[in-house]
């Protein structure tokens, strides 16, 4: 009896697998719900609950990176839009009021279109970080709240993910020429009377909030997986959530 299953089971997920790959043309999604049904009816292992939650991260990672490194992804979505970081703000005031606001706008762009290019490159650097997921971890990320997974993410890598991730964001800066406006804008502006030189680390603000952007828009995608069947774009995600 036992053998009898197994073969089934390992028949459904040959079914679906062929299906899948295939394309589904003229298939109707409640037909392939049927196939697998038996397979999702089983219990959840620490194992499936682990590889569904990477699974998880993974796809909304792809998704992240999909959204934010396109033109706008940043500037355009005020939700992670960077802003003039506050240390600089008075001095970008002064600048606007002596006719230097194109300048002014021309670098608080220049933020965004370097995050957007970095964000291009943060697949790999998440991944990596995604499969040091432990077992251990795996039930109590699924039974936590809707960016449990997304946070546990971050408390656990954030520091290594922003030291791999800030060379990245010193090469888009150079690319998009941020570096140059900024110093020009500084350079003018250390040669007004009365002021005094803004106290800025650049490189760190602008990989801060690449990394904030990055969570933030992960952090949605697995609510979206969490709370919309339809967002559960593969089987191991369809079993998985549809079990909380």
């Amino acid at each position: 009896m036992q053998h009898r299953k197994a073969v089934m089971s390992r028949m459904i997920d040959f079914l679906i697998l062929v299906l899948l790959i295939s394309g589904c043309a003229g298939l109707k999604s409640d037909a392939l719900d049927a196939i697998s049904r038996a397979g999702q009816d089983a219990p959840l292992d620490e194992r499936t609950v682990a590889a569904g939650l990477k699974e998880a991260l993974r796809i909304g990672t792809e998704r992240t990176v999909a959204s934010t490194s396109k033109l706008d992804g940043f500037l355009g979505n005020a939700l992670i839009r960077i802003v003039i970081p506050e240390e600089f703000e008075k001095a970008a005031n002064t600048l606007r009021s002596v006719g230097l606001g194109k300048q002014v706008d021309k670098f608080a762009v220049g933020m965004n279109r370097a995050a957007e290019r970095a964000a291009g490159e943060a697949i790999d650097i998440f991944w990596n970080a995604i499969t040091r997921m432990t077992l251990a971890d795996a039930f109590g990320i699924l039974n936590g709240g809707e960016t449990a997974a997304t946070d546990y993410f971050r408390d656990r890598t954030e520091g290594t993910l922003r030291t791999r991730f800030m060379p990245i964001v010193r090469d888009k800066m150079s690319e998009v020429g941020l570096y140059q406006v900024y110093n020009e804008l500084t350079d003018y502006y250390n040669k007004l009377p009365m002021v005094t030189e803004p106290a800025l680390d650049l490189d760190e603000y602008i990989t801060d909030r690449a990394l904030y952007g990055l969570f933030t828009i992960l952090g949605q995608e697995e609510k979206r997986i969490r709370q919309d069947p339809l967002a559960r774009t593969t089987e191991l995600l369809r079993r998985v959530f549809g079990k909380q």
